[in-house]
């Protein structure tokens, strides 16, 4: 059954959710991969405080993987306090009661066939939409990125892009969010 809470993000319902982008686990991804997904990453971030989305954070095994990369770290600044958890699904209960009220859940982050991949299918699983823009996750390999969005859209995630779920948050154009976020795509 169609379900147009997947394909029309709503910024009232939605929330971003950072997964995992710490600094071991950055160093061993593709270096063109990573610092595609880390920009856009960025804008979800920029362009989440423009348009006032909750920004959610999360850390995997911090004694190993280390603190998120310090890019990421600076542009969600004071927004947000890292979860630290060792679960591969970032559904542990402070992230699932953040969410209470919320329906729409973007996902940006690593690895997408690990922990994006697992946390896209469990908000599923409850109900929630998970938005998994393409061009903002990686994985160590091409192959398991794509094996991650696949699995992510079988279990009924919503693959998009940056630039396409930023738009449609902002709905039109001639606002100044219109053009903070015209400016952060370019």
């Amino acid at each position: 059954m169609f379900d147009p809470r997947r394909f029309r993000l709503d910024r009232s319902r939605a929330v971003l959710l950072v997964i995992d982008v710490q600094e071991r686990l950055a160093a061993a991804m593709p270096r063109a991969s990573y610092e595609t997904a880390l920009a856009n990453m960025i804008r979800w971030v920029e362009g989440g405080k423009v348009l006032g989305l909750p920004i959610l954070w999360t850390e995997q095994y911090v004694k190993g993987l280390g603190p998120t990369v310090a890019p990421l770290r600076e542009a969600i600044g004071s927004l947000a306090t890292p979860v630290e958890k060792l679960d591969f699904t970032c559904l542990v209960p402070p992230v699932a009661e953040a969410l209470a009220g919320k329906e729409q859940v973007v996902c940006v982050g690593m690895e997408t066939h690990v922990c994006v991949f697992q946390t896209a299918r469990d908000l599923v699983e409850r109900g929630l939409c998970a938005f998994v823009p393409a061009d903002a996750v990686c994985s160590r390999t091409e192959e398991n990125r794509k094996v991650g969005l696949d699995l992510a859209r079988a279990m009924g995630a919503t693959v998009t892009g940056t630039e396409t779920g930023l738009f449609d948050l902002v709905r039109r154009a001639g606002s100044d969010e219109f053009r903070a976020i015209s400016r952060l795509v370019k």
